[in-house]
């Protein structure tokens, strides 16, 4: 799971954690991961999912509470293949792990050089996890000569004044330097994975290493490059080269593929550097918004679906057709988009190339008046409007079908 839970810090909030804690209510937080950071990432523009990030709100929760429930994530069939997978890796002190380790990454043979696999207190709290990491990680660096696994590391990094913290499956630590290895259920097939699904862990392995090159430029005192495809070679520092471990063909045993992440971490990085600071967008709220998803003491919710509503619709929103396979609150704002006849209906191109033009009732008032000498202007504006509705009809239902398919994986 890369999924964790933030503790509460000790002594006096500051304002900013304060005033989150305050939108989210008594409700558990929601922490940040590195799949809903790199779809973050895919949509920096889109205030409220920064700011629902930011506060840790359960975007599943919110969505049903709205009436525009999504179907989103992985099936349980998935997942509970994924947790089969991962543990029979590491049955046997991770022999089964180290076979395509040997492989690509030239780990010895067993009795020529120990692995030591050191302890990240995983019954421990993020914060203290992710100190132990940062301490075991320096440790196994400063020996260039020692294998080490670190097995589900915690890691954190910065976005937009909040802290997110990520649990990449594993990483080898040799030479002074690192590398992600990230375990997938998904099969690898005569050599070759769905591109699809490769590409959704290269998103999520680059916010990984982008946390590990932070914390290497970090503990060195020097700044992060510039160039996202130049690599620091720090202590500690990670390769930009990750390792998906995958089932081959259709057995259990396993199989590694070497994936460049250099192209999927320059976006990481300028996506998230063009995110709003999230004090920014918390000043720009009423004082009275909240998305409290708790429940008072007679068990009725204490925010009524019209107060969620109108906090939701305080906080702008960046929609576009992709949204419904990548966020939880995808429909509800579709839903808004078609309501206030918005062009963002019809896709980020669409949107792009209209310019200034918000509604589609204003790119129709447009074509009629260029239109306007000529014969059937009103059927030519007939047949534009039933176009549009097509497309909107159709770049949703492919959305869905694609989230459909996700969730299936």
């Amino acid at each position: 799971m890369n999924v964790s839970t933030n503790v509460p810090p000790r002594g006096p909030a500051e304002p900013l954690a304060q005033r989150l804690a305050e939108l989210r209510g008594p409700a558990p937080q929601r922490s940040l991961n590195a799949r809903s950071l790199a779809a973050l990432a895919a949509n920096p523009g889109c205030h409220r999912r920064a700011v629902l990030d930011a506060a840790g709100v359960d975007k599943s929760v919110l969505a049903a509470r709205l009436g525009r429930p999504a179907p989103f994530g992985q099936s349980p069939f998935a997942i509970a293949r994924g947790v089969i997978f991962e543990s029979r890796l590491k049955a046997d002190g991770y022999a089964p792990l180290l076979e395509p380790l040997r492989h690509h990454l030239g780990l010895p043979a067993d009795g020529h050089a120990p692995l030591l696999v050191p302890d990240l207190l995983h019954r421990s709290g993020p914060a203290v996890r992710a100190d132990r990491t940062a301490e075991a990680l320096a440790l196994a660096a400063a020996d260039p000569e020692a294998w080490t696994l670190l097995d589900h590391p915690m890691l954190r990094l910065g976005v937009a004044g909040s802290t997110a913290y990520l649990e990449p499956d594993a990483l080898v630590v040799h030479g002074g330097r690192c590398t992600v290895v990230e375990i997938k259920s998904f099969p690898v097939l005569d050599g070759g994975a769905d591109p699809a699904k490769v590409g959704a862990a290269a998103r999520q392995a680059a916010v990984y290493v982008l946390a590990l090159q932070r914390l290497a430029a970090a503990a060195a005192g020097r700044p992060l490059a510039e160039d996202p495809y130049t690599e620091q070679r720090l202590p500690g520092s990670p390769r930009t080269s990750v390792l998906l471990v995958c089932p081959k063909d259709f057995g259990n045993r396993p199989t590694a593929v070497a994936v460049d992440v250099r192209r999927e971490l320059a976006t990481t990085r300028r996506q998230l550097g063009r995110m709003t600071g999230i004090g920014r967008l918390l000043a720009a709220l009423p004082a009275d918004a909240d998305f409290d998803l708790a429940a008072d003491e007679d068990g009725a919710p204490a925010r009524t679906t019209e107060q969620l509503a109108a906090s939701v619709e305080a906080v702008p929103a960046a929609y576009s057709p992709d949204c419904l396979s990548t966020c939880e609150l995808g429909f509800h704002c579709r839903a808004r988009a078609r309501c206030d006849d918005r062009v963002e209906q019809l896709g980020r191109g669409v949107r792009g190339e209209l310019g200034s033009i918000r509604t589609v009732a204003e790119a129709l008032a447009a074509a009629g008046t260029k239109s306007e000498d000529l014969d059937g202007a009103d059927d030519a504006a007939e047949r534009l409007a039933y176009a549009a509705a097509l497309r909107a009809e159709a770049l949703g239902a492919g959305a869905v079908g694609a989230e459909n398919q996700g969730a299936r994986a």
